[in-house]
């Protein structure tokens, strides 16, 4: 099956906002947990950086190839400029080795006063990740709050001040993790009106769970294997079965190390095979391609939007499938991956859709498909507090 292409977009330059740079002073710091400056200094021109944690509440238990677990730590950021707020997200679940623990440490290393405006994203952004290795969710949610931030003092959407079509957005898929007969098919009846699923596989029922997908909807399924697979003639026998059953992509059959047995899948597999844990940041694209089709880009891995833009247009120059993925995450990290959006073949953007404790409203999945609102930023409004 031919995967779409969309059209690549040559001009890559992030923001063509030359006489909008907004002056800076003072000082931004911010302690462990919640930022005690007086609320007064948000309107005297300075950067406040304030951050909350905050646990998500799964619908389900999330039941992958090699974990389980019903609950996702997070930790909301909120970067304040004049009048205007902007709200970024860590996306935590323990496999990637962050937590709130992590997160706190390293945002109250964070200075941003040594900036002059917030619209020095390079700058900024280069600072941030200069301050420590790794604690990729963290970076990333300055990252979201800092666009957000720009987006609402430009008063335009991040897909406008990139030039995107929201027209433009795939359907998203919604996920359909490893569970017992019964709970499978509740989560196939809560995803009625989506155009495409993602059924995790990688344990020991995976034809039984393709099986009963197809009994629930006729839908395109995609799998995301979670590194479960072991033995490459058995991965290619399921493969050539999958296809057969509909399904459009496999995703991380292998252990992300083994790049071999990857390699020989992909060049003898009918279905495109996509990079997740094989790729985290920009970096890591070179050394894939032919080891995978495409590449899953997730903004909690990569640190953010900026790195993203970068990661979609190496991948497409290297004639490679981009996929644009999410953790369980609240609206905000999903609705500020919907931003770019435009640019991918294929989105999973539904990690807010899968938890019972959303503190934001944004991005809408309409008839299966990622829909953009006109909101300034990222798209979100604060439906619940914290910081207060």
């Amino acid at each position: 099956m031919a995967i779409p292409r969309r059209s690549f977009f040559k001009n890559s330059s992030l923001l063509l906002i030359g006489s909008l740079l907004v002056p800076v002073t003072g000082s931004s710091c911010s302690g462990s947990g919640w930022n005690r400056n007086d609320r007064r200094n948000a309107r005297t021109g300075r950067l406040i950086l304030s951050y909350k944690p905050y646990e998500l509440h799964l619908k389900h238990a999330f039941t992958l190839a090699t974990s389980s677990r019903t609950t996702t730590p997070v930790m909301i950021t909120r970067l304040e400029y004049d009048s205007y707020t902007g709200y970024g997200e860590a996306s935590m679940p323990p496999y990637l080795g962050e937590s709130h623990e992590t997160a706190a440490g390293f945002l109250s290393k964070l200075n941003l006063s040594i900036f002059a405006d917030p619209f020095l994203i390079e700058d900024i952004l280069e600072y941030v990740d200069s301050i420590a290795p790794d604690n990729y969710a963290a970076k990333a949610s300055v990252d979201l709050a800092l666009h957000d931030l720009i987006g609402k003092i430009l008063n335009i959407p991040l897909y406008k001040m990139w030039g995107l079509d929201p027209a433009r957005t795939p359907n998203t898929s919604f996920t359909i993790g490893i569970d017992k007969p019964d709970i499978v098919r509740q989560k196939v009846t809560e995803a009625s009106g989506f155009k495409i699923l993602k059924v995790k596989l990688g344990g020991s029922n995976d034809k039984e769970m393709i099986d009963i997908v197809h009994e629930m909807t006729d839908v395109p399924l995609c799998v995301d294997v979670n590194q479960g697979w072991k033995d490459r003639k058995e991965a290619l026998e399921m493969v050539i079965w999958l296809k057969e059953k509909g399904v459009v992509f496999v995703e991380q059959p292998f252990n992300r190390e083994d790049r071999d047995n990857t390699a020989w899948l992909t060049a003898n597999s009918p279905l495109p095979i996509i990079a997740d844990e094989a790729v985290q940041r920009l970096k890591d694209i070179p050394g894939l391609k032919g080891v995978f089709s495409g590449v899953n880009i997730k903004l909690m891995k990569c640190t953010g939007l900026r790195e993203a833009w970068k990661m979609i247009n190496y991948a497409r120059a290297a004639g490679m499938t981009v996929m644009l993925g999410c953790m369980t995450e609240t609206s905000c990290g999903v609705s500020a991956a919907a931003q770019l959006s435009p640019l991918v073949d294929f989105a999973d953007l539904d990690g807010n859709l899968l938890i019972s404790n959303d503190i934001f409203e944004g991005m809408k999945v309409v008839e299966g498909k990622v829909t953009l609102s006109d909101k300034p930023g990222i798209g979100t409004d604060v439906i619940k507090d914290i910081f207060r």
